[in-house]
């Protein structure tokens, strides 16, 4: 009695929840390839097919052909790497900083740092606009570059931090006996053993730059330099949407995500304890 007592607990307090959870979460992803994989007249058919009856890839097509979607998607790469990289860069140096120099205000220092994370983005707009405006980087992909790593640097060198901490320092003493400048010693002893950090972090990084929305929209003002996020909005018309097109692009932004953390999960879990830990 005891035991079906604890298994029907353990089914209410346990099982239903996360069935709950994935359901909600799957449940939108499951509807966006049910609608990308219709034909169009199947779409807002009624009654609601749950499955396609006839399955056709012409909105993935049509999605990245016609739409501009093979431009969308090289332009947010783009973006992408270009603010993984620069973002890295600059967080394994201020992390370094963090992690093995001790200076007067440095908790304040670090406080101010995460707070930065609080600011609404919306708020950023107006000024930032005014600025690139003048420097001529208005639909400039190194403007999003820039102003994407300014968003992420703050956390990342946090994160980084963290993992250089779990590092001796011993093995930098090591190497400036062997004549190695900081610098030297940082690029020949640090970097090596930052792997999962570097895919932690640079996956953070790289989902926030392939997501971001609301700056992308307001600094770029051509087409043709559109992110994945901005174009799948010009894709609302006032008086017609094509749903299916609308889905297939929602699927193919969500392809390079999935991807990365199914090929880096490993890593991306060992930086993350790693984090925690430092």
């Amino acid at each position: 009695m005891q035991n079906k007592r604890g298994k029907l607990d353990k089914t209410l307090t346990f099982y239903l929840p996360l069935a709950t959870m994935l359901m909600w979460t799957l449940f939108p992803i499951y509807w966006t390839l049910n609608t990308a994989f219709k034909p169009e007249g199947d779409i807002v058919k009624s009654p609601l097919q749950y499955l396609p009856k006839s399955p056709t890839v012409d909105n993935f097509i049509n999605a990245w052909r016609d739409v501009g979607f093979e431009k969308y998607f090289k332009n947010s790469f783009v973006v992408g790497l270009g603010t993984v990289f620069l973002t890295l860069i600059l967080s394994v140096l201020a992390g370094y900083a963090l992690a093995r120099y001790d200076f007067k205000g440095k908790r304040i220092f670090m406080l101010i740092l995460l707070m930065t994370q609080f600011i609404p983005r919306s708020m950023l707009i107006i000024p930032l606009f005014v600025m690139f405006s003048k420097v001529g980087l208005i639909s400039n992909p190194i403007s999003l570059v820039l102003v994407y790593s300014a968003v992420q640097v703050p956390f990342s060198a946090i994160l980084m931090q963290g993992f250089i901490s779990g590092i001796p320092p011993e093995l930098e003493e090591a190497a400036s006996i062997d004549g190695a400048t900081r610098i030297q010693a940082i690029i020949k002893v640090i970097v090596p053993l930052l792997l999962p950090g570097f895919v932690a972090t640079g996956i953070n990084i790289f989902v926030y730059a392939w997501n971001e929305f609301v700056l992308a929209l307001m600094l770029v003002n051509t087409q043709s330099k559109f992110t994945l996020p901005v174009g799948l909005s010009f894709m609302l018309g006032e008086f017609n949407i094509n749903y299916g097109a609308l889905a297939a692009g929602s699927i193919i932004a969500l392809i390079p995500s999935i991807i990365l953390f199914l090929f880096a999960q490993k890593h991306l879990v060992n930086g993350m304890g790693g984090a925690v830990k430092g």
